[in-house]
């Protein structure tokens, strides 16, 4: 067993650039894990400081002196948080509120549409089994409304650390900004200088992470707007907030289209019933998923990410599992980090003369072949 670990050690690891790239991830993997709390303010800083540079160098390319296109697109950027704060989270709450209120008439009703099938299929569900299917999620809707009071609770008692965030970040990451080739310059000091194949993986996952970014987010406007306008015009109920959930659900690929149905759906037929306006606005969302999917995806994100579909499930999961929300919107990304790191890596193949040597050799000393 010893042996065979040391073969595979020297056989990856002998190369000093691989090293060096295995100690720049794992360093950063456990920083984030084990400090991601304490560091929040200083990791989002560099998150939106990131995404704002692409904003940047187009405006320096224009001419324009970095100080003045910096400022530029942190005063945009600022003006969107706070329209974002000011318009859109009032009136997301008060359908929060309006909803958790509801969900006792929507447990009636469907507890009444429940008690109807064992009359129609009593060989399949009984009315007991009916009664603990309504338990069960009049329980499960005690604690999601709990659970929205405490949220409330504790975003009142923490509106100081709100504040602190909503000032220090913002400076944090306009600083970045203006000093980016100093800070740059700071943080290089203190590497190798013979770092070819670290600086081959940040460059390919750079364009890439950049190009993915961008995309989603003009993914989330287009799907959150035409979303909107539609559930506006058949008059759903809640449509900011379904809107927004469904514009968000695009984060989360494959799955979140698929949860996003259940409350759309929900809403839909506790306002309309199962009449032509309820299928009508099934059918309206199901044109917008497909053509989001076969579309819209394809559009933005045909040269950027190429993984397999279980590939990407499975970085919605462990990132998002390590890192909430955050690692389910950075999952594709991460992927794509180890994608490249994994192509980047070097690769000791055996030689066919060799090998056949080898077999050659362990037949004529008379060694079984299994």
């Amino acid at each position: 067993m010893i042996e065979v670990f040391r073969r595979w050690y020297e056989r990856h690891f002998t190369d000093p650039q691989v090293v060096i790239l295995a100690v720049l991830l794992i360093a950063g993997f456990l920083l984030v894990i084990f400090a991601g709390r304490i560091l929040a303010p200083l990791l989002a800083s560099l998150i939106i400081a990131y995404l704002l540079e692409g904003a940047v160098a187009k405006l320096t390319r224009l001419r324009l002196p970095r100080l003045l296109a910096v400022t530029v697109v942190m005063l945009l950027f600022i003006a969107l948080v706070a329209a974002a704060l000011f318009g859109l989270v009032p009136m997301m709450s008060q359908q929060v509120t309006q909803l958790v209120r509801e969900l006792p008439v929507m447990i009636s009703q469907g507890q009444a549409l429940l008690l109807q099938l064992p009359e129609r299929y009593p060989q399949i569900i009984s009315e007991e089994q009916v009664f603990e299917i309504m338990g069960a999620i009049r329980t499960e809707a005690t604690v999601y409304g709990q659970q929205v009071v405490k949220f409330s609770l504790a975003s009142a008692q923490h509106v100081v650390t709100v504040v602190i965030y909503l000032i220090v970040v913002p400076l944090m990451v306009f600083f970045m900004l203006k000093d980016r080739d100093a800070i740059l310059g700071w943080f290089m000091g203190f590497m190798p200088r013979d770092r070819r194949l670290a600086s081959q993986v940040w460059n390919e996952v750079n364009v890439k992470i950049a190009s993915y970014v961008r995309g989603k987010f003009i993914e989330i406007l287009l799907v959150w707007a035409v979303s909107f306008i539609t559930f506006h015009w058949f008059g759903l109920q809640y449509a900011v907030l379904l809107s927004f959930v469904v514009g968000i659900s695009v984060i989360i690929p494959y799955i979140g289209a698929a949860v996003v149905t259940i409350p759309v759906a929900m809403v839909a037929y506790f306002q309309f019933g199962l009449s032509s306006e309820f299928a009508w606005v099934l059918i309206a969302y199901g044109v917008i998923q497909f053509l989001d999917g076969n579309v819209l995806v394809p559009l933005l994100f045909s040269e950027v990410v190429n993984l397999h579909p279980v590939a990407i499930i499975a970085a919605v999961f462990i990132f998002g599992g390590i890192w909430g929300l955050w690692g389910v919107f950075f999952a594709i990304p991460l992927a794509t980090l180890v994608h490249a790191v994994l192509k980047s890596w070097p690769r000791h193949t055996f030689a066919p003369e060799a090998a056949q040597g080898a077999a050659e050799g362990s037949t004529a000393t008379g060694s079984p072949a299994e």
